[in-house]
C-alpha cells in the first residue's frame, strides 16, 4: 500500500503509543512526516527508528510558545496533507483533590494545545487535508477519577465539529478518534500494580475481552488520515472493542 506517498503528515505526540504507531505506517506507506514528543530516550528512538527525512521535533503541547516551530516545520514541509493533534496527558484524582495545578496541566495539552496548534497551522493546510483529533472514550469507562481529562477530551469533539463546516469550505476534513481500553505506555503515571489493576478492570467489560493494541487504533487514524477517508467528515470513530455499547 502506498496511501501516503507523497503526502506530508505532522502528529504531534507521536514518539509513542498510536502516534509512534501511526507514524511508522506513514512512513511504510510512503509519507513524509514530522512528529513530537517531550521525553529525550522516546525522541532519540523515535529518531533511530524512522525514515531519515522525518523531522522528529521535542515540543512541548503545554508550551503556547512552541506552536511557532510547528509552523517553522509546517513551511519547510511545504504545507501539510495531514494534521494529526494526538498530544495527551492525563491524570487522575478523586473530587475532592483536583485544584487548579491539576486541572491546568491536563487542559493545557489536552484542550488548549490542540486549539492554538490548528489556529497557527490552518493556514498550511492543502486543500484535500485531513485533521485528526484524539479524543477518548473515558466517559463511557465511567472513569470516576478521570473527570477533568474526561472534561478537556469532551471539548475537543465540540471542538471538531465546530470547525467541520468553515474548513470543509477549503475542502479540508475533520475527525475525531475515540479510543478506548488502548495497551498503551499512556497510564505509566500510574503505580504498576494499580495500572494493572485498572487495565483489567476496563478489559473485563469489553465485549470482546481484552484490551485493543496501538496498531489497531492507529490503523484507523490511518483510514481517516488518508483519502481512502476522502468523503469522512465530521465523525468520531470509536475504537473500544465495544466497551461504550454495554
Amino acid at each position: 500500500m502506498s496511501r501516503f506517498a507523497g503526502k506530508r503528515v505532522l502528529i504531534t505526540g507521536g514518539t509513542s503509543g498510536i502516534g509512534l504507531a501511526g507514524a511508522r505506517r506513514i512512513a511504510a506507506e510512503g509519507g513524509r512526516l514530522c512528529i513530537t514528543g517531550v521525553t529525550p530516550a522516546r525522541l532519540h528512538a523515535a529518531r533511530r527508528e524512522l525514515p531519515l527525512d522525518s523531522i522528529v521535533l521535542d515540543n512541548d503541547a503545554a508550551d503556547p510558545n512552541a506552536v511557532s516551530a510547528l509552523v517553522d516545520v509546517a513551511e519547510s514541509m511545504g504545507g501539510l496533507d495531514g494534521l494529526w493533534l494526538n498530544a495527551g496527558y492525563a491524570q487522575l484524582a478523586s473530587i475532592e483533590a483536583g485544584d487548579a495545578c491539576f486541572f491546568d496541566a491536563m487542559v493545557s495539552v489536552n484542550q488548549r494545545a490542540p486549539a492554538l496548534q490548528l489556529a497557527a497551522l490552518t493556514a498550511h493546510l492543502r486543500p484535500g487535508c485531513s485533521v485528526l483529533f484524539t479524543a477518548s472514550v473515558a466517559l463511557a469507562a465511567e472513569a470516576r477519577f478521570a473527570s477533568s481529562y474526561v472534561a478537556t477530551k469532551a471539548a475537543l469533539v465540540a471542538m471538531a465539529q465546530c470547525h467541520v463546516r468553515a474548513l470543509g469550505e477549503r475542502r479540508i476534513r475533520v475527525n475525531v478518534l475515540l479510543p478506548g481500553p488502548i495497551a498503551t505506555r499512556f497510564r505509566e503515571f500510574l503505580h504498576v500494580d494499580y495500572q494493572r489493576a485498572v487495565e483489567a478492570e476496563i478489559a473485563s467489560r469489553v465485549p470482546l475481552a481484552r484490551s485493543g493494541t496501538d496498531e489497531e487504533a492507529a490503523a484507523v487514524a490511518l483510514f481517516l488520515l488518508s483519502d481512502d477517508a476522502s468523503f469522512v467528515t465530521g465523525s468520531q470513530y470509536v475504537v473500544d472493542g465495544g466497551l461504550g455499547a454495554v
